[in-house]
């Protein structure tokens, strides 16, 4: 086949249905149902991700919502990242804040996996960003939905897009969560030895004694390339990509200023944004424990801002630890590097799997490559 026909229909004219909780805060609880917020949907994930959440009791499960997702239904952000788009899992286990909707796509007038799909395309995500209203926190706003055109191709040109996008964001999403597995048990072993087995007699200092503490550099806009060769690493991860890398070491990075308490690993080429501060342990067998113990640091503590969060190279230099035997920092070291060996090869088939993903989308949504169906 070669290339199509394509006709548009506006967003809102897919839709069957769509879940609005308000745009107020829901009461929350101390324990119940998870209540999932934006920050939980990001595109990198083929499901909602569970990262500081919250939670609602039974009810105000039952009362004080207008509805809530089923499996398959999409779940929309519309303010603060607006077009961040996940799929709804088949068990639903959570309820969804302010600030997103959930979709449910008209299966007669599109197919569901192909409007997710589309959705997360590169013309589709800059045309949401087009249609940003707000100066200080982008919307986009529910009536606006009939604004942004989606690309149709016919039917069974729908399915097979879909599916295919579907299935390598399925194999992508369990590679995430094997990598979540194996750093949960390695977090679970660091707090075994470091936190509850600590003992009184082990040395005493600060963060600074073992770690350098530097902050990244500032790229010119001219220097942002869309298809460059290395990443750009920001506060919240991958900013943007330039045609030069700033380091090449195993590093331990996190936000400076805006936001707090992410922490990252870097070890491959890359140019470090000036909002970021690079943790480099002065020896290796000093890194993983480094990496969980900055993972459980109250960051908010640490915050000197006064118009936005801050964190300095002194306050993390001034962090206290204690330092164990050596041959329990070398157990630790030998156990981790097992695991994270295999985090990085599952992070290597991700960005593979994504590259494949994200450059076959638009060339079959364009007819650019022929199908036989």
């Amino acid at each position: 086949m070669s290339r199509w026909n394509i006709i548009f229909k506006p967003f809102s004219e897919l839709l069957s249905n769509v879940v609005d909780n308000r745009g107020k805060t829901c009461p929350t609880a101390p324990s119940g149902l998870a209540l999932i917020a934006t920050n939980c949907i990001k595109n990198d994930n083929l499901y909602p991700v569970y990262e500081n959440i919250r939670y609602v009791s039974d009810e105000t499960y039952k009362t004080w919502f207008r509805g809530h997702p089923l499996p398959g239904d999409l779940i929309f952000v519309t303010k603060g990242t607006p077009g961040r788009v996940c799929v709804v899992p088949p068990k639903v286990d959570f309820c969804i804040a302010q600030d997103m909707v959930a979709i449910r796509a008209d299966n007669k007038k599109v197919s569901p996996k192909y409007l997710f799909a589309a959705l997360r395309s590169a013309e589709i995500q800059s045309e949401i960003e087009n249609l940003h209203v707000g100066s200080l926190i982008p919307h986009f706003k529910k009536g606006d939905f009939d604004k942004l055109q989606i690309p149709l191709p016919e039917r069974e040109l729908q399915e097979y897009i879909g599916e295919q996008y579907f299935t390598f964001s399925a194999k992508i999403d369990l590679l995430h969560r094997q990598n979540k597995t194996l750093e949960g048990m390695a977090e679970a072993l660091w707090r075994k030895m470091f936190v509850e087995g600590a003992d009184p007699g082990w040395k005493k200092g600060k963060l600074g004694d073992i770690t350098s503490v530097s902050t990244g550099k500032g790229l010119r806009r001219i220097e942002y390339n869309e298809n460059g060769l290395y990443p750009v690493i920001g506060a919240n991860g991958e900013i943007g990509r330039t045609d030069k890398y700033l380091t090449n070491e195993k590093l331990i990075l996190t936000g400076r200023v805006g936001t707090l308490g992410e922490i990252f690993i870097s070890n491959r080429e890359v140019w470090i944004s000036d909002n970021v501060l690079i943790i480099k342990p002065n020896e290796d067998r000093f890194f993983y424990a480094v990496y969980f113990l900055l993972k459980n640091i109250d960051f908010e503590n640490l915050n000197v801002g006064s118009t936005q969060p801050l964190v300095t190279q002194t306050d993390l230099k001034n962090i206290e630890i204690e330092l164990p035997a050596n041959d329990i920092l070398d157990y630790f070291v030998t156990w981790c590097e097992s695991g994270f060996n295999k985090i990085e090869k599952n992070v290597s088939q991700i960005r593979t799997l994504s590259r494949l993903r994200d450059t076959l989308l638009p060339k079959l949504m364009s007819g650019e490559v022929s199908v036989k169906l």
